[in-house]
């Protein structure tokens, strides 16, 4: 059984009705036994069929009765199932907000999307099946093997030892079920994490000529997928003809059995007739559950995974409201010894790092690859939380960037922003959406995006994103400016916004940027050196540290890290006019 079943809210009220429930139904199921026994028998004896009526009657209610407990049944599994699912569903998006975009990229986006668009409803057809079939395979044989014992002995020992046989067959099967679900989900989320990252590229492909040409990279993930799909299948099929092999075996066996004490004589024929009915009863939630087992591994490994999610360690909360301004000239901020663990490693990869500050500044983050510049840009966005380290804001000690009064004031612009399923205009107005129309037009008028919008057939009702019309690289960028102008944050983040861009669109990008940069208090992370000369302050970082803190001229002149970092005595020359 699923060890985090129990941790579901409401799962033990929901045990005890579908317990009661299945109980009900057990009691129901010998009954039908006795009354079909004896009319069947009745008649056999030649008694007239209105003596019988009254026991097939009492069947037939029975009959009803059981299958109505077994509709209330399902209707209170599935209503469990479905609340608990959208509970999930709704704390793992807010979980993927929480934790940021690098953690979700670091699980992988196309790992995430899938988790969210059918590992929900795979979860949730888990619950609805597993937990009604799971107490009738522990109820209904025991009330049945109750009164096969109170009944006929042999026969309740016939069943006794071969139920354990099922039992054992049904765990072998299950083990390597779980091994094949595994890789077929394995091969899943290689193909989900291939779609997305395909449709991510296909204009980068098509500009390359290689569009052909990555089909077959396609036909090559799409067959493992196959291929894993279809050995998952052979174990299920195999696993319900055994189950069902099995059962009808041990049904014979009974049979047999009951037709050698019948010609003896040592038994009689209504309860011999019991038994036979029962037997069926007696191995079917086994069967069920057996063959529906399979079809919700998937659910349950999509459970597991969500619960490690939610489980993740993320930034706690400040219960105190902290009084912090808007960002204005006269504010500052004050950073000591600020450091970052790895979450799965025992070691820094950023140590100590303390800079100030003061009103509206631009501030470049610079450093070769891995050298800190994503995760203090993480640390500034309120993604991850510092493991030690002073911050001040205003002389206001803050214990993290993620308290809402500092988010508030924020715009993150990140290197990929992230473009929703609907139009140009709800794209814009992502965070305003109650931006008044010439607000609009002239954060599209700033931005460049006014001769795209008026090619296209709906101008800005065009649907772009998932179902709709590809933007390019820089398009998606001067849609996240477009949102960040009509946002109007005193603060802006930006890491590598322009680094996948070609050099012709960033300078496009740049001419636009600059203007919408100027009085506010802007982190600039970036590996492209052309910025530096448009920052107040640059932030140079070396293997998680600050190295050096300057502005450029300053920087330059001192001939060290930052001086080796843009080129040193190569750059001398190109550098000379402008120092």
């Amino acid at each position: 059984m699923d060890k985090l079943l129990l941790t579901y809210k409401g799962i033990k009220k929901i045990l005890l009705m579908i317990g009661v429930l299945t109980f009900l139904q057990g009691v129901i199921i010998v009954l039908q036994a006795i009354y079909l026994s004896k009319s069947i028998t009745a008649l056999f004896h030649g008694t007239a069929w209105t003596a019988v009526l009254p026991y097939l009657f009492y069947f037939a209610a029975l009959f009803l009765l059981r299958h109505f407990l077994q509709w209330i049944k399902e209707r209170v599994s599935y209503n469990f199932a479905e609340k608990t699912a959208m509970e999930k569903q709704s704390q793992l998006l807010q979980k993927l907000f929480e934790i940021g975009p690098h953690a979700v990229s670091k699980h992988g986006t196309g790992n995430m999307i899938t988790l969210c668009m059918e590992g929900i409803p795979n979860f949730r057809k888990y619950l609805e099946l597993f937990i009604p079939r799971f107490i009738s395979m522990l109820v209904i044989p025991a009330i049945i093997l109750l009164y096969v014992f109170s009944s006929d002995t042999l026969s309740g020992v016939v069943l006794l030892v071969t139920m354990p046989i099922m039992f054992v067959f049904l765990a072998l099967l299950g083990m390597a079920a779980k091994k094949k679900v595994d890789d077929q989900m394995g091969t899943y989320r290689i193909l989900s994490h291939h779609f997305v990252d395909s449709l991510r590229g296909i204009v980068t492909l098509k500009y390359l000529g290689r569009s052909k040409s990555h089909s077959k990279a396609i036909e090559h993930v799409s067959n493992q997928y196959r291929i894993a799909t279809n050995q998952t299948l052979r174990v299920a099929f195999l696993s319900s003809f055994s189950l069902n092999f099995f059962s009808s075996l041990s049904i014979a066996l009974l049979a047999v059995e009951l037709g050698v004490r019948l010609i003896d004589g040592t038994t009689g024929l209504e309860i011999a007739l019991a038994m036979l009915i029962l037997a069926p009863e007696y191995f079917s939630p086994v069967r069920e559950f057996g063959n529906d087992f399979h079809a919700t591994m998937d659910g349950k490994d999509a459970g597991t995974q969500i619960h490690q999610l939610l489980t993740q360690e993320t930034i706690p909360l400040v219960e105190k409201k902290v009084d912090m301004t808007p960002w204005n000239e006269k504010s500052s901020l004050h950073v000591e010894n600020l450091s970052k663990m790895a979450d799965d490693e025992d070691r820094y990869i950023m140590k100590d790092v303390h800079f100030q500050v003061k009103g509206f500044k631009k501030i470049g983050v610079i450093g070769a690859s891995g050298a800190g510049k994503s995760t203090l840009i993480d640390l500034l966005a309120g993604f991850t939380a510092p493991n030690s380290g002073s911050i001040k804001v205003n002389d206001q000690t803050i214990p993290h960037f993620a308290i809402p009064e500092w988010q508030e004031q924020l715009t993150y612009i990140p290197q990929h922003p992230y473009i929703f399923s609907g139009t140009i205009a709800e794209n814009v107005c992502w965070y305003t959406p109650d931006a008044p129309k010439d607000a609009i037009n002239e954060a599209l008028r700033i931005t460049g995006l006014t001769e795209l919008i008026t090619k296209l057939p709906k101008g800005m009702d065009e649907k772009i994103g998932q179902g709709g019309r590809s933007l390019s690289g820089g398009e998606e960028q001067r849609i996240a400016l477009a949102r960040a102008i009509l946002k109007e944050q005193p603060i802006m983040v930006f890491d590598e916004p322009t680094a996948h861009l070609d050099i012709e669109t960033e300078h496009d990008i740049k001419q636009m940027m600059l203007p919408i940069m100027e009085n506010k208090l802007i982190f600039f992370a970036t590996h492209r050196l052309h910025w530096i000369q448009n920052m107040d302050l640059i932030l140079v970082m070396d293997n998680g540290r600050l190295v050096e803190i300057g502005t450029p001229k300053e920087l330059y002149d001192e001939r060290g890290f930052y001086y080796q970092l843009i080129g040193g005595e190569m750059a001398d020359e190109a550098l000379s006019e402008v120092y």
